[in-house]
């Protein structure tokens, strides 16, 4: 039975993904989120979930620690927004990550959750994904796939802005990068899912799609996803994105 870990997974993307792996026929699912799940999926036989901030320390109960985990689907993140400037001018994110309002607390907030967090996940978990290497072919390995973002490439900054948000998710390219070369035995992929309505931001911004309309694209890559694509930051449908 394929072990799959999901975070993030109370909303959004990361509680699409939940859904649609728990629905496939002899799949486990551990699932993390810092809320607590909708009543629907803490029903569910086949998953089992945690509330857990990412940030700290993860504890991982005793006799799940060496069990193999075949993917982990890391969701969990934020979108780094001043909150004084959200509550005073909803609805307008790019006022809300100018230069002139960032201030430290929001940006070393921001670089905690999407970079160290996402850290903290891959080393605390990879034990097991590396334990499932040593069971599974060559040419379909476990994989670790982290949503990322098209802001946290620096090629492709046209427009500015995003002070915190861009540069958490180029910090957490960096270190998704640094985890495929240090492990060959496990593909490490990040993945732009488009901009998704996912609750990161209050209010619904203008030409975001649902979580449900990226799940398909992003799951076909996750599918296919072999070892010649590790170490790769992609889009929904599996194209390089310039760092």
């Amino acid at each position: 039975m394929p072990t799959i870990l999901i975070t993030g997974s109370s909303s959004g993307l990361g509680l699409a993904f939940l859904k649609h792996y728990a629905s496939l026929p002899n799949t486990s699912i551990l699932a993390l989120d810092v809320s607590p799940p909708p009543p629907d999926i803490a029903r569910l036989p086949n998953v089992e979930f945690s509330v857990t901030d990412i940030t700290s320390p993860i504890s991982i109960p005793v006799e799940q620690r060496e069990s193999p985990l075949h993917l982990l689907i890391h969701c969990a993140g934020v979108r780094g927004l001043v909150p004084d400037i959200v509550k005073n001018m909803r609805g307008n994110v790019a006022a809300a990550e100018t230069m002139s309002v960032m201030d430290k607390e929001t940006m070393m907030k921001t670089l905690e959750i999407n970079c160290f967090g996402a850290f903290n996940v891959l080393q605390t978990f990879l034990p097991r994904l590396l334990e499932a290497a040593l069971s599974t072919s060559k040419a379909d390995p476990p994989k670790i796939v982290v949503m990322s973002s098209r802001m946290g490439s620096v090629a492709s900054n046209a427009m500015g802005g995003g002070y915190a948000y861009r540069a958490s998710k180029a910090a957490l390219n960096a270190v998704v990068k640094s985890f495929s070369v240090d492990f060959p035995d496990v593909v490490f992929l990040a993945m732009h899912p488009g901009r998704v309505e996912t609750g990161l931001v209050e209010w619904k911004e203008e030409g975001a799609i649902s979580p449900e309309e990226t799940l398909v694209d992003c799951v076909k890559v996750i599918q296919e996803a072999g070892p010649d694509m590790s170490g790769k930051f992609v889009d929904r449908w599996g194209k390089d994105i310039p760092w």
